[in-house]
């Protein structure tokens, strides 16, 4: 490094308070590639021909085979008609499919659209119309709910596949002649704009003349709530996709290219799966070992045959699995890292999980907006309970007052904002919005959090979740993590509830575990025992399950406007 460059980095480093608690084997800052998506995947295909790419229930496809089928896939797009810079819709669970489709669409030149395969006809259209998506590919199991959200849409060209496209079926066990069994889906109806799998794959041979697109160019239109609560497109570049990739990848600096092994549960067409999962694991030329949804029962079958070494999760899936009955029975001693993300990861769950793989678990922080990490608490280095970690490298972070926007004091709580090439371009057609969460590059998160003396940041609520009772704020984390400690509770999320009285008041939703009896008595009374008066749960309510996204996040929005319901119900009456 010269010295021009050594002092820019001396300067860049001023103030981050985080570096000092960096692992020695992490540079804070890092060079960046300039390759787009796909061209990620061809490197690889180059590195690691004949290393296992993909593992599907039972299929296998080496890296090589991985890239010939991409590149058949963009060169079908472009015969069909895609132009540069098209939506292409992808609503698909985690299989082959998915991940051919997205760097074949990008391959071809376009913009990728990945969508919840649960989405009801009403929100999958609400995309298509607001990304302008004009080819979609989805699962032949949900061609009526398709077919019907595509008519008001600017769909040109639809194509189906199922999962037994790539399953190891012998041929003498498939009869195509054979009618569908009763109450199946019906079969797909081919014509000049619907197509089937196989046949685009097949005409997509001859090579086309492909449309090189640039690192700075829109790779994904991410649909999220994000920090306004409007479904909005996330516009993330090529360019912050990689670098996200090659952040978590200088994270896990005893990752060994070609030789790991990626359990993905996580969907796909969730960007924390398609980060951390999907992507990095073919920029390291790992084999994705693909589970197309969430079953506690195969995670552990797959675990102990596939014996995966990296296991990126959300807490609720790691909850199902050290509490499984049938846990002990399956080795899982494969595992070397995972980080946890999307909500809260309890103490006790991080250190039963690591007693049960010997491995190692810490929690991540991050947003769409961010594709998607910025923070990770180190694998193998200083760990902190409750904490999000420390910044990646190239990541800058600042803590700001709620009301006047100037960045506070180590220790104190305000918003956190955060800066670095991982940061979104934008939400598509939303300016306005756009300004209100992006300003001189910065991206406000809407979360409230702090940071300690040593650089790591905690975060205690959402600027909209926090709860106001009897004047005091209340972080609904801080009272989850108590109730998570508690030996007969498994999953637990506090809200805020009206009170005529305190303005709001705390309740909590529980789940117990499989055969522990507790009242709500003797968990208030817990409560009181290890937290301040003012914030113990008034309103206690257990349930069988709490509502949950597919990436296994609890949904307490969902909950809360359940108590808008009722509350508004009592008013009628009364």
């Amino acid at each position: 490094m010269d010295q021009s460059s050594r002092n820019g980095a001396d300067e860049w480093n001023l103030g981050k308070v985080w570096l000092q608690s960096y692992p020695p084997e992490v540079s804070p800052r890092l060079d960046y590639s300039a390759e787009t998506v796909p061209q990620v995947l061809e490197r690889t295909a180059a590195s690691y021909p004949d290393h296992g790419a993909l593992s599907f229930l039972g299929a296998r496809m080496t890296y090589r085979q991985l890239w010939q089928e991409v590149t058949r896939f963009a060169n079908a797009l472009v015969h069909r008609g895609l132009r540069p810079g098209d939506a292409v819709c992808v609503m698909l669970p985690n299989c082959p499919q998915a991940i051919i489709a997205f760097y074949g669409a990008l391959q071809a030149g376009a913009v990728v659209v990945m969508t919840n395969p649960l989405y009801v006809e009403r929100e999958l259209q609400y995309q298509l119309q607001d990304s302008g998506a004009t080819f979609i590919v989805a699962l032949d199991l949900l061609q009526e709910r398709v077919l019907r959200a595509i008519e008001k849409t600017k769909i040109e060209q639809v194509i189906f596949t199922g999962i037994q496209d790539y399953l190891p079926i012998p041929p003498n066990l498939v009869n195509a002649s054979a009618p569908p069994p009763q109450g199946a889906n019906p079969p797909v109806v081919v014509s000049a704009t619907i197509h089937r799998w196989p046949a685009v794959l097949e005409s997509g041979r001859s090579e086309a003349e492909i449309t090189s697109r640039q690192a700075e160019d829109v790779a994904l239109y991410q649909y999220t709530g994000g920090t306004t609560g409007t479904p909005k497109g996330v516009m993330l570049t090529h360019r912050n996709i990689n670098a996200n990739t090659q952040q978590i990848f200088a994270w896990f600096y005893k990752c060994e290219p070609g030789k790991e092994r990626i359990l993905c549960v996580l969907p796909f067409f969730h960007v924390y799966g398609l980060t951390m999962g999907m992507h990095l694991g073919i920029a390291v030329g790992a084999e994705l070992i693909l589970l197309p949804r969430f079953e506690s029962d195969k995670i552990l079958e797959t675990i102990d045959r596939e014996r995966p070494t990296m296991f990126p999760g959300t807490p609720t899936i790691y909850i199902a699995i050290i509490n499984h009955p049938k846990v002990a029975q399956y080795d899982l001693s494969s595992i070397k890292g995972c980080i946890s993300g999307a909500a809260p990861l309890p103490v006790e769950v991080q250190q039963r999980f690591e007693e049960l793989t010997g491995g190692r678990i810490v929690e991540g922080y991050g947003l769409t907006e961010a594709s998607p990490v910025t923070h990770v608490i180190p694998l193998w280095h200083k760990r902190k309970s409750g904490s999000i970690g420390l910044p990646l490298p190239d990541t800058e972070v600042k803590i700001v007052h709620l009301e006047t926007g100037a960045a506070v004091a180590g220790g104190e709580v305000g918003e956190l904002a955060v800066k670095g090439p991982q940061v979104m371009k934008g939400y598509w057609n939303r300016p306005d919005e756009t300004h209100e969460v992006l300003r001189d590059r910065w991206l406000y998160t809407g979360d409230l959090a702090y940071m300690d003396e040593e650089g790591f940041f905690f975060i205690v609520g959402r600027k909209k979740d926090v709860i106001i009772a009897g004047g005091y704020n209340i972080y609904p984390r801080e009272v989850e993590e108590v109730l998570y400690e508690h030996p007969a509770i498994q999953e637990a999320v506090v809200v805020g509830v009206p009170d005529p009285y305190r303005g709001e008041t705390v309740k909590a939703y529980l789940v117990r575990k499989a055969g522990a009896e507790i009242s709500p008595a003797e968990i208030e009374q817990y409560c009181r025992n290890n937290m301040a008066t003012y914030k113990v749960p008034r309103v206690i309510e257990f349930r069988t399950e709490l509502p949950k996204t597919l990436s296994g996040k609890i949904l307490r929005r969902q909950l809360l406007e359940e108590e808008n319901e009722v509350a508004a119900t009592k008013t009628e009456n009364s």
